[in-house]
């Protein structure tokens, strides 16, 4: 690609009318409009694009967000509801030669944190020095001291952190933050490179951009080396909050990236000082885990009681040298904005060198000068929390009147060690880009820094957010409106590199052995749900398409039969059926879309496809793209037409259309996909046992109830049970009850009928994990062969009769005895192998 400075004809309605704002560094564009040296390529490359070329697609990488699933709390918010991930087209571009300087900075900003938590939780010479206040330290809420003493590997307490940069007017970057605990944001780093990279290969390729997996595997090499037992191929946990937790899209994606197992505190328990996984196949022992929990979740016997989040006896685990925490517990203490002002003296007294990169202006009210300066200047500081735990919400200057003032200067005089203010600096913009026009947004980078042999090693780019207001980013880098990828360019040819690396010696397996009790637990509830949503549409479609048709009612008798089923399985109101069908066909054209819809209603599509969702999302980092993608549109379309003013029959017709598409093309993916695992075992198993319940329910309902058109009833229920095409092909138009009720439950060649799901059953339920020493069939082997076996005595007399006494008959019996006995089994399965009991279901049998 061309890299001169003349920039092509189409350039000029791109970005031709953006203007850097005055009194902000511009990171595109100097101050007359033209590109800086390091951005003209790109610059050039985007006019060549042309703006219909760029629309879309950037279409297509939107698109690709909204698939993925990218969703993040946002700072502040008091619901604590997820929202999208908002990306934008234009990186934020930084040289070569800049970003080598700032690199050097964060590495020894990173070895200077390190040498400071070896200190405060070792010799704490610091303290005795003087070069730290005692107050600082203990009175910082991070100070744990159960922690003090501990030594990481090699007393390396960080394995990863991250610096929260800003740059000023002056074109320099500054620090505004730290974070050492469990830092948050590369896996949002590594989706934003994926999803511009798929939109510009051709410019990120000729700018030079550098890679960010060498970051990543600069990550596992380093956990991979600090492990001290199973040095050759240490078991590696990433521990979450879990679901409910801030950051469980970057966790589960992190997991996945990374190859680690995915837990929460609840899949891991002590045994003799030693952090075992607990799985189907008894307990794992855990070499190392990557914590994103904070440190004062992690273990309640040392810290306080979390409410399940952390893992008992954790820490006394990693004292006697079973298991290696990353990062150290306790290394938050060093997040503190109070520590700021100390470092540079910390900083010569620790590594003998001067602190490179600025940081900005910060008075800690905990000493008595600095505390006066503060309140002499409230109305030009920003005064904050001096602790991360336990945070005060930033007070802003420009909020404060004289009686504000007056008050947060009394609360400072209270509590002042509580207290930190700092300058304020107006942080650089870079456009932003629209279908409109580029307008300028304030910047906020997050660099990562990994440990890496006896240094550190610096991520080759970082999470960028934008926003309106360079304050709002001042808060937390989420606290923005919208997300960059970054480009980091490089001097030379970039190489390619892979996660996929070859390490140490490895046996031949066919399986995996450390699938969560928990993870099981939510793949068997997300197999039900997945059969219960394609249940309902197939049930719901028939009735929307003879309702949206041009026949006159009285000539679709099937519609009456199947309207008495929705009522039976509680999707209408039984009076809609009782009082007559014909009179009250009106109400139900009007009301039914709406109960559909309804996220309130119980067994409603709405409620049970929003239930499938959230299994799904708990064992997201177990799914494969494409499943999880199918899971997400079933949930974005349900969702999108819920939220319209008015929907009509034909609307909830295509939606009903595409999800049975859908459901089906993941049924798909489960059967020629997926690994035949435990996880795959319990995923199928909760399918073919909610299948079973649902043809048993149709059958007993359409079938074998009274009613006024048995031609109708039985013809509807092929087209529920997706038979109608077997039967003609068999049978041609000759509709016979005693041929139906075979296909639907005793012919074991048709993969919908209820003896194929009860063989499939009785499979699952046989190579489940059982011990050795068991000699004989245990209840729930029993309860399955039990129902098969049932099932396959049902004789041509009993399918011939099943429509004279309906429920009273002997495949009535039948079929009511299994109704019983598969959710005892569905429970059995649940107390045996899935012991997380306290975990509420997303979804019950109803």
């Amino acid at each position: 690609m061309n890299s001169t400075s003349t920039a092509p004809p189409d350039a000029q309605p791109l970005l031709g009318n953006y203007r850097p704002p005055q009194g902000a560094y511009d990171e595109m564009f100097l101050a007359d409009g033209t590109p800086r040296a390091h951005c003209q390529r790109f610059v050039n490359a985007l006019g060549a694009l042309g703006r219909e070329e760029l629309g879309q697609r950037w279409e297509q990488v939107e698109r690709f967000v909204r698939e993925n699933g990218m969703v993040y709390h946002a700072y502040g918010d008091p619901s604590k509801a997820v929202r999208p991930w908002d990306l934008d087209a234009i990186p934020l571009i930084v040289s070569a030669e800049e970003w080598q300087m700032v690199s050097r900075g964060l590495v020894q900003r990173a070895h200077l944190m390190n040498a400071i938590l070896a200190d405060l939780y070792g010799p704490q010479a610091l303290l005795s020095g003087g070069f730290v206040p005692p107050g600082l330290v203990f009175g910082n809420p991070a100070f744990i001291r159960p922690f003090h003493g501990q030594h990481g590997p090699g007393d390396q307490y960080l394995q990863l952190c991250a610096v929260d940069l800003a740059r000023a007017g002056d074109g320099r970057w500054w620090v505004v933050g730290d974070r050492t605990d469990a830092p948050m944001g590369m896996a949002y780093a590594l989706e934003n490179r994926i999803a511009v990279s798929r939109m510009l290969p051709a410019v990120m390729h000729d700018c030079q951009v550098e890679r960010l997996a060498s970051f990543f595997i600069a990550l596992q090499d380093t956990l991979r080396a600090i492990s001290r037992t199973n040095r050759d191929n240490p078991r590696i946990v990433l521990l979450s909050h879990g679901p409910e937790g801030p950051s469980y899209f970057e966790d589960a994606y992190l997991a996945r990236y990374l190859g680690y197992t995915l837990v929460e505190g609840a899949d891991l328990t002590v045994r003799n000082n030693r952090v075992m996984l607990k799985t189907l196949g008894g307990l794992l022992q855990v070499d190392v885990v990557l914590r994103r929990l904070s440190d004062q979740y992690c273990d309640p016997l040392e810290v306080r009681d979390t409410a399940g989040l952390g893992v008992a006896g954790l820490l006394r685990a990693e004292r006697s040298g079973n298991v290696v925490i990353a990062n150290a517990l306790g290394s938050s203490l060093v997040e503190s904005p109070a520590l700021m002002p100390f470092l540079p003296g910390l900083c010569r007294e620790l590594l003998g060198e001067e602190l490179q990169l600025p940081y900005l202006a910060t008075w800690w009210c905990g000493q008595e000068g600095p505390r006066k300066h503060v309140q002499q200047h409230l109305d030009t500081l920003a005064v904050r929390s001096a602790f991360r735990v336990g945070r005060i919400d930033q007070v802003r200057r420009e909020e404060l009147g004289a009686a504000d003032r007056e008050a947060l200067s009394q609360r400072i005089n209270e509590y002042p060690a509580r207290y930190v203010a700092q300058e304020s600096l107006v942080r650089s913009v870079a456009p932003v880009w629209s279908k409109d026009e580029p307008r300028p947004l304030h910047v906020a980078l997050r660099a990562f820094i990994v440990a890496s042999g006896n240094s550190f090693s610096v991520m080759p780019g970082g999470l960028v957010r934008v926003g309106k207001n360079s304050s709002e980013l001042d808060v937390s880098i989420l606290a923005g409106e919208g997300s960059k990828d970054a480009w980091v360019l490089s001097q030379g040819p970039v190489r390619r590199v892979s996660l996929l690396q070859s390490h140490g010696k490895s046996q031949l397996r066919r399986g995996s052995a450390d699938l969560p009790s928990r993870v099981a637990d939510n793949l068997f509830w997300l197999g039900r749900g997945i059969e219960r949503a394609e249940s309902v549409a197939r049930l719901l479609r028939p009735v929307f398409g003879r309702m949206a048709s041009e026949s006159e009612r009285e000539a679709l008798p099937e519609l009456t039969e199947l309207l008495r089923t929705l009522a039976a399985q509680g999707q209408i109101e039984p009076g809609f059926v009782i009082d007559g069908v014909k009179e009250q066909l009106p109400a139900i054209e009007n009301a039914l879309p709406t109960l559909v819809l309804d996220a309130g209603q119980a067994g409603s599509l709405r409620s049970t496809v929003a239930a499938m969702f959230g299994n799904a999302s708990l064992v997201r980092d177990r799914m494969s793209v494409d499943g999880w993608r199918i899971v997400l549109r079933l949930e974005q379309q349900i969702d999108a037409l819920s939220r319209r003013r008015r929907v009509g029959l034909a609307d909830v017709l295509e939606l009903l259309n595409a999800m049975i598409i859908n459901l089906a093309a993941f049924g798909g993916l489960v059967s020629e996909s997926m690994t035949r695992n435990q996880g795959w075992r319990f995923l199928d198993l909760g399918r073919r046992l909610e299948r079973s319940l649902q043809t048993i329910s149709l059958v007993q309902d359409l079938l074998l109830e009274p009613g006024h058109h048995e031609q109708a009833a039985m013809e509807a229920a092929l087209e529920v049970a997706d038979s109608a095409m077997t039967y003609r092909s068999r049978y041609l138009a000759n509709m016979q009850l005693p041929m139906v009720l075979d296909l639907l439950l005793t012919d074991e060649t048709n993969p919908r009928s209820l003896a194929f799901q009860l063989t499939q059953v009785r499979d699952h339920v046989d190579a489940l994990p059982r011990e050795d020493s068991q000699p004989l069939r245990g209840t729930d082997q029993r309860i399955a062969v039990s129902a098969l076996t049932k099932l396959q005595l049902i004789d041509h007399a009993a399918l011939q009769h099943a429509g004279t006494g309906g429920a009273s008959t002997k495949l009535g019996r039948t079929l009511h005895w299994l109704k019983l006995q598969l959710p005892r089994l569905s429970e059995l399965i649940s107390h045996k192998y899935l012991i997380h009991a306290d975990v509420p279901r997303q979804l019950a049998d109803g």
